[in-house]
């Protein structure tokens, strides 16, 4: 009976993981018809720093918990260029792209085509980071490409120009998924806040030197306010969820992000939604239901590592003991793991990207 009852905890656990990843859609999703919006008043440049600094500020408090604080002194080398390349990737070219795509084409067709952040993510993570993709995954990353398409031939030649700027966004924010996942020396909230803090001032540098800030202070306030919750605690969720379900699975949950802007740029921008769109919602729709279907189990092993990231104490891996505490909840610190080998069917998560370069993980298939 302890044993069932360890793994109901276990599944509690993974279901408030998803919980997260299926609200930081919501947050995200929102952000692209206000996003539109905001575009009549500033350019790209403009509106992405504003939407990272906003993030920055919204996870400052959150990144004050624990005992290293915002210090980047445990950041080893390798976790440092992660670190870095996410920024780079993630919070520097991928909003702008995505903005100026925006400008060419409707925020609920963008909002659509931002699915193909989950098609860049499964692809970098079979061939790139090692995140086990079956055929039924596959089957769901070629509909969620063809539902794209279908979106694209809607708004004809300009339609296409955005979707190549959306596509480049999407491959942009598919390394920074990956590479963030696999930074364990810092917490979600701390990434976030060196994502937001170094991405937000460089592109108001760069916005500075292209064109002059307009001086309407409620669009400026507006702009910070999204960012701090569709980016800085959209961003913080989705890191927590990817560390423990994987990157790719926790992306099909994010894929549904653009659902909820399809639904706002209706509300909000009086766009209509053709039938065209709403097919490619159905296409989309049975697409994740397929990814879900995907599953992975084989004999694996675990070579002996030190790092931190937040776990809990319902699996295999993390039977450590904290004389005082409470096991149960979920936390971070330093820990060691022992060399495991052993067969159990799991996520991608922290500990099983099966001979990834970032981790020193191993596997062995049957």
């Amino acid at each position: 009976m302890g044993h069932i009852r360890k793994n109901d905890r276990g599944h509690v656990l993974i279901m408030q993981f998803i919980l997260a990843a299926f609200l930081s859609a919501i947050l995200f999703g929102a952000s692209t018809p206000i996003g539109k919006m905001l575009l009549e008043t500033l350019t790209p440049f403009q509106l992405a720093g504003l939407l990272y600094l906003g993030a920055a500020i919204g996870v400052l408090p959150f990144s004050f918990l624990g005992r290293n604080s915002l210090s980047m002194a445990r950041l080893d080398r390798k976790n440092t260029c992660r670190l870095a390349f996410a920024i780079g990737f993630g919070g520097v070219l991928g909003p702008v792209l995505l903005l100026v795509g925006l400008e060419k084409g409707s925020g609920a067709s963008v909002s659509m085509w931002l699915n193909l952040e989950l098609v860049a993510t499964a692809v970098l993570g079979y061939f790139v980071f090692r995140d086990h993709l079956g055929r039924f995954g596959w089957l769901g990353v070629a509909g969620t490409l063809f539902a794209c398409i279908l979106l694209s031939w809607k708004e004809g030649a300009i339609g296409f120009t955005a979707l190549l700027f959306v596509t480049g966004a999407c491959i942009c924010w598919a390394f920074d998924n990956h590479l963030t996942a696999l930074i364990d020396t810092i917490t979600p909230s701390q990434s976030t806040f060196w994502k937001g803090l170094v991405a937000g001032c460089l592109n108001l540098v760069i916005a500075l030197m292209v064109e002059p800030y307009p001086k309407s202070i409620p669009v400026i306030l507006s702009a910070l306010m999204v960012g701090i919750f569709a980016y800085g605690f959209s961003i913080s969720l989705y890191i927590t969820a990817a560390q423990n379900l994987g990157t790719t699975r926790s992306q099909m949950i994010f894929a549904s992000a653009p659902f909820f802007g399809v639904a706002l740029s209706a509300l909000v921008l009086g766009e209509t939604i053709s039938l065209i769109q709403m097919a490619a919602a159905l296409i989309l729709a049975l697409s994740l239901v397929t990814l879900f279907l995907d599953r992975h189990s084989h004999v694996h092993a675990h070579d002996p590592v030190r790092h931190k990231h937040r776990h809990h104490h319902e699996d295999d891996h993390h039977n450590h003991r904290h004389p005082g505490k409470k096991e149960k909840i979920p936390h971070g610190h330093w820990h060691r793991h022992k060399k495991v080998f052993h067969a159990h069917p799991h996520w991608p998560d922290i500990h099983h990207r099966h001979d990834a370069l970032p981790l020193n993980t191993t596997s062995a298939k049957k």
